[in-house]
Order: structure tokens, then C-alpha cells, then sequence
């Protein structure tokens, strides 16, 4: 895909992440595609559903499940305007996601997770070329809906 259809799609990814805000919740938003069709959507519900497991990623992942109805969304492209969380990634892992595309990045000194990128966590668990991945799309617009 090329830079301006990512873009498009992480476009879906920020209207998500604005939701999310506007409902209290950190703006994080994400969207699943399928054959350049987006079939899924979600965004951060954390403080007002009281779940700690719904970030962005694992609730558009609900949903394309619900959606394909299987837990397999190999082929599948995952939109995402900040980089999954451990947990997250693991879930995209177990999901054969194959290609996430990112927006922003904590900054070394913000992470809660000391050392930890989504590209490590890949490595150490052997999965980097099972997952592609594309950073640097539309960063300033997906940081400055994520304010907590």
C-alpha cells in the first residue's frame, strides 16, 4: 500500500482516537482492513467501561471478529494512532495480524514499559517477519488527539 492509502485509513483511526476523547478516555483509536476494506473499528473505553483489557486494538479486534466470525484475521492490516501495549501486541499476534500500521510512539522517557517497542517485543518473540510493520503515519495528528 502506498503512503496516501495508509493515510486514508489512519484517517478512520483518528476519527476513533477523537471519539474516544470526547468520552473521557485516552484518544487512541484504531481500525481493522481487509482487502482495502475496513471492517472494523475501535477506540480506548479503559476508564469508562472500567476494562482494563479495552485499548483500541483489542476492541477493533472484537469487532472484526464478530464481524469475519474467527479469531484468524491473517491478511488482515490493523490501523493504529499509538503503538500497541504489550498486551496489545500480543493479541495481534495471536490474531496472525499481518501488518500493523502505527501513528504515534511514547517517547523513551514516557513509556511505562522500560526499553519496550512494539519491534523488540516482536523480535524477542520471534514473530518480526511474520508481522510487517509501518511507522510514521500521520504522527503529529495521532499525538495530539491522545492527551490524557
Amino acid at each position: 500500500m502506498s503512503l496516501q492509502e495508509h493515510e486514508t485509513f489512519m484517517r478512520f483511526a483518528l476519527e476513533e482516537a477523537q471519539y474516544a476523547a470526547d468520552e473521557g478516555n485516552v484518544g487512541v483509536g484504531s481500525v481493522i482492513v481487509m482487502s482495502d476494506k475496513l471492517i472494523a473499528r475501535g477506540r480506548n473505553l479503559v476508564p469508562t467501561t472500567h476494562d482494563p483489557t479495552a485499548h483500541a486494538e483489542t476492541v477493533a479486534l472484537r469487532e472484526a471478529s464478530s464481524v469475519l466470525g474467527t479469531d484468524d484475521m491473517s491478511g488482515a492490516v490493523l490501523y493504529t494512532t499509538f503503538e500497541p501495549c504489550p498486551m496489545c501486541c500480543g493479541a495481534l499476534m495471536n490474531a496472525n495480524i499481518a501488518t500493523l500500521v502505527m501513528g504515534g510512539r511514547p517517547d523513551a522517557e514516557q513509556t511505562r514499559w522500560a526499553g519496550y517497542t512494539l519491534e523488540r517485543l516482536l523480535e524477542m518473540c520471534d514473530w518480526s517477519c511474520q508481522m510487517q510493520v509501518v511507522t510514521d503515519v500521520l504522527v503529529e495528528e495521532c499525538l495530539s488527539i491522545r492527551q490524557p
